[in-house]
């Protein structure tokens, strides 16, 4: 005899962690932790990007991938998956967890965020000619590295409370460096050789607009603060801002308040699928042209691998007809 006891009618009685763990096949039961898996949508991708995370507010689980810029709850994870409309995708997740339970029974998780991680305590130190080393190939020296407020870090201490104690940490690289805002504030700290970790988020802010001098006739928005401190460096007459990420909206009284202020704003995002989506975007929402990097992925690296003469060769004339548009 099948036990009705604990099949659903509803999708609010389905667990957001069981919707995750069965469609995305983890290999982890999900009881409060957030993790990060290379993008079920951009498989090929290098560095993980589909963050599942809980939302502390709902007490559910939700999903963000960076790369693709899908996101949203339990349905949409569905939707996107199996491209259904609303209505389908609860439907399905209706269907597949009663079978599930059917043939597996219920297992019960007491939800419990996980506690995050929190910047407690930075360490500088001086330059080094391995900073310079690193920096140097993208076109970036002291002078543009000191003007956006990058800095070397010794060391930073990360601090959560656990089971009722503070846990600490020391995180110590030999390439790691900290970007600051012009009131010495940190928002992010970078280590480009910790592939698992290359960022850390302090809080957000629009990199390069502390800079801004507004006196120049054109403003491009970039992916990244190394992109755009690469660009800067090539001389051309604009002034460059980017976002924490491609899929970081600016808000929208931030551009209209830029767009009094010069002549054009247009993008220049990465060569992949997110730098298109990001372009297609700004062009949707607020009517500014752009493109992608025309050769490898971003400005850093094109200009790491070919150099100032060829990347220069392939840039100019795409700004040229962008901002031309």
């Amino acid at each position: 005899m099948i036990n009705t006891k604990n099949l659903v009618v509803n999708e609010a009685s389905v667990p957001s962690y069981w919707v995750f763990q069965y469609y995305l096949n983890l290999n982890e039961k999900l009881t409060g932790q957030d993790i990060k898996i290379k993008s079920i949508w951009n498989p090929g991708e290098r560095t993980p990007s589909l963050c599942i995370f809980v939302d502390k507010k709902n007490r559910c689980y939700k999903f963000k991938d960076f790369s693709t810029g899908k996101y949203g709850n339990k349905i949409n994870l569905v939707q996107q998956l199996f491209d259904l409309n609303y209505s389908a995708a609860v439907e399905k997740i209706i269907n597949d967890y009663n079978k599930f339970v059917t043939q597996n029974g219920c297992v019960k998780i007491n939800l419990k965020p996980e506690a995050k991680w929190k910047l407690d305590f930075v360490k500088k130190r001086k330059w080094t000619s391995n900073d310079a080393d690193y920096w140097l190939q993208y076109r970036i020296g002291s002078s543009l590295l000191n003007e956006y407020n990058v800095y070397p870090i010794e060391y930073y201490n990360l601090v959560k409370e656990e089971n009722n104690s503070i846990k600490a940490l020391k995180v110590q690289n030999a390439y790691c460096y900290g970007f600051y805002t012009a009131d010495d504030d940190i928002f992010k700290i970078y280590q480009p050789k910790n592939l698992k970790r290359k960022f850390f988020k302090v809080k957000s802010h629009i990199q390069g607009l502390d800079q801004l001098k507004y006196n120049q006739p054109y403003l491009v928005i970039v992916s990244s603060l190394k992109d755009l401190m690469t660009i800067k460096s090539m001389g051309y007459n604009i002034e460059l801002i980017a976002p924490d990420s491609e899929n970081t909206m600016i808000k929208p009284y931030i551009i209209e308040n830029l767009k009094t202020k010069y002549n054009k704003i247009i993008t220049l995002f990465d060569n992949d699928s997110a730098g298109k989506k990001a372009v297609a975007k700004y062009k949707s929402v607020y009517n500014l042209n752009g493109f992608t990097c025309p050769i490898e992925n971003d400005p850093a690296e094109a200009m790491q691998k070919h150099g100032l003469e060829i990347f220069h060769s392939k840039l100019k004339p795409l700004l040229k007809s962008t901002l031309s548009l």
